[in-house]
């Protein structure tokens, strides 16, 4: 027999809900939240999500297992009272100049505030004005605008092990600050942004470049080139209300020609360069003869960074390739040297990433010859999007165009280094003998793409069996490598991507409290299957590069050492 509960005199059934807010939510009625996240551990701190029993109890419903029979109302005068008071006491402490705050229109303390009314605050505060700590080259933050929810921490911690980032001091004296409040680009911090995309109000948020992009599509002396992420592609249609997961590469493009943007490309065609040489990695280390390590990817710059940080005895196992963005810089950078010196115009590369981590990627010493970055700036798909709303394009209207010559062609290899387990399989595809439709539908279903935290999947290889791993959040890397290092497991190949779901949830991508993983992955999936090309190897460009701007100079241009820092 089905249990349920009572809510606002609807009988409401429910099985495998792990608390009350989950099964109001089934009953279509969305209670307000601050510090309530399914991927994170419940800590309850924001009591707006309460709810009245038939007693007259005030409960809090994150918190909460359901009760079979169990009755309780959403809505009455004490609950209406009661969280009024908690957004009037919150917006006290809290800086109010919302005009200005890079979060003004997505943050949830100012969408609370309109949803219950609260035009006037009662209260003041004596609190100091927080220095704000633009030390990082991926997020600010601004200690004037957190309400403590702790969800940042949480997600530091928790899903990403890195800790960066804590609750300090008592009482009214609380905040959330890296250690000994050191600025956070001196922690261990990665880079990845999850704590921003968590942070409800503009406590944390994506450090902008935006300003500096302009200036340099105004400028007549400068030629701004661009790059386009595949997970882009997924995430950016929705903010102009296209449905979620929608494929908008060719608008895009339209959007970003419209800018100003002088010629535009899309990132999966170096995604296509980086199999071709990470696969001949793995061809190398399974020649060579099995170690203890296996080869890692080294595609995500969060994932780089917490090996520099945490394990930097896996340095000599990871790729030596660089990630798609600094191998297309790369080459851009070669490209484009030549037609600069003849037309008197300096080029300016651009990236458009869904990941935080790419900005401290671009900025690393490795990724710059002669002084010089490959790549000048990254801009995040928000801040993508902001642009695009600047100007006042309807992106919704838009014709599809298509990549700029000569770098416009790209397989479906490429494009699926969007989602956890893309790499993998695109790399599957390039060392396997069977090239046929048959056998590509085998590796899909090995299930690499399957959003769950960490697959492990083997795979017939010649006369042995290859043992792949591939894991996303590096909370997940962390208890797979203690399991490699103390010989519990042996892989030959593991991909690592730090945000959850891999770059379809990236913290550059527009986030929601519960955001749809699923629609993005699958319409990474739909560009895929819509590909003319298949494997990396069957892209005309990429062997037009190897026999030009490449040629001799593959190792030089696309590899990178990462060394490990006294």
């Amino acid at each position: 027999m089905s249990k349920y509960m009572i809510i606002d005199g609807e009988r409401v059934e429910f099985d495998s809900e792990p608390n009350i807010l989950a099964v109001v939510r089934k009953a279509g009625i969305e209670l307000p939240t601050f510090c309530y996240y399914p991927e994170l551990s419940i800590y309850g701190a924001c009591r707006m999500c309460v709810v009245e029993d038939e007693r007259g109890g005030i409960i809090a419903s994150c918190s909460t297992p359901p009760k079979d029979g169990m009755a309780i109302r959403t809505n009455t005068a004490k609950l209406h009272h009661h969280r009024r008071m908690i957004l009037e006491l919150l917006l006290a402490s809290h800086c109010r100049d919302c005009t200005t705050c890079e979060k003004s229109g997505k943050c949830r303390l100012q969408e609370f505030a309109k949803r219950f009314g609260v035009t006037n605050v009662r209260f003041t505060s004596d609190a100091p004005q927080a220095e704000i700590d633009r030390s990082s080259r991926a997020i600010v933050r601004d200690p004037s605008k957190c309400i403590l929810c702790g969800d940042c921490v949480r997600m530091c911690s928790e899903i990403q092990n890195v800790g960066a980032i804590d609750f300090a001091h008592r009482g009214s004296s609380m905040i959330v600050s890296p250690a000994f409040g050191k600025p956070i680009a001196e922690t261990d911090c990665v880079n990845c942004g999850q704590c921003a995309a968590v942070c409800p109000t503009g406590a944390i948020t994506i450090k902008s470049d935006t300003d500096s992009v302009f200036a340099a599509l105004h400028n007549p002396k400068k030629r701004v080139v661009a790059q386009v992420a595949p997970a882009v592609r997924v995430a950016l249609g929705a903010e102009f209300g296209l449905p979620e997961g929608s494929d908008v590469i060719g608008k895009i493009f339209a959007a970003m020609h419209r800018l100003g943007f002088a010629l535009v490309y899309d990132t999966s065609l170096s995604a296509d360069l980086t199999i071709m040489e990470e696969a001949a990695e793995l061809l190398h280390k399974l020649t060579a003869g099995d170690g203890k390590y296996p080869l890692f990817t080294s595609c995500c710059p969060g994932w780089i960074r917490y090996a520099e940080t945490k394990h930097p005895e896996l340095l000599p196992y990871i790729s030596t390739c660089k990630s798609p963005m600094e191998m297309l810089g790369a080459v851009l950078r070669e490209h484009f040297n030549k037609i600069d010196a003849e037309d008197g115009r300096e080029t300016v590369s651009v990236a458009i990433m869904p990941c935080t981590a790419k900005k401290f990627e671009a900025s690393r010493e490795e990724f710059k010859r002669g002084g010089v970055p490959d790549v000048d700036y990254v801009l995040t798909t928000t801040e993508l999007v902001r642009m695009i709303k600047e100007v006042g394009i309807h992106f919704e209207e838009l014709i599809p165009d298509a990549p700029d010559a000569p770098f416009s062609l790209s397989s479906g290899a490429g494009m699926i280094f969007g989602v956890t387990g893309g790499v993998t399989e695109a790399a599957v595809r390039r060392v396997v003998e069977d090239k046929s439709a048959k056998a590509l539908k085998e590796i899909e279903y090995l299930g690499l793409r399957d959003l769950a935290g960490t697959k492990i999947c083997e795979l017939p290889y010649g006369e042995r069996t290859l043992r792949i791993a591939v894991v996303n959040g590096l909370a997940n890397a962390e208890r797979l490598i203690e399991r490699v290092e103390s010989g519990e497991e042996h892989f030959d190949f593991v991909e690592v991507m730090a945000c959850p779901g891999g770059c379809i949830n990236g913290a550059g991508q527009p986030y929601s409290i519960r955001p749809d993983k699923e629609r993005r992955a699958r319409g990474i999936a739909e560009a895929d299957n819509a590909a003319q090309l298949k494997h990396c190897e069957e892209n005309p460009v990429v062997s037009s590069l190897y026999e030009g701007i490449l040629k001799d100079r593959a190792h030089e241009l696309l590899h990178v050492h990462y060394c490990v820092k006294n």
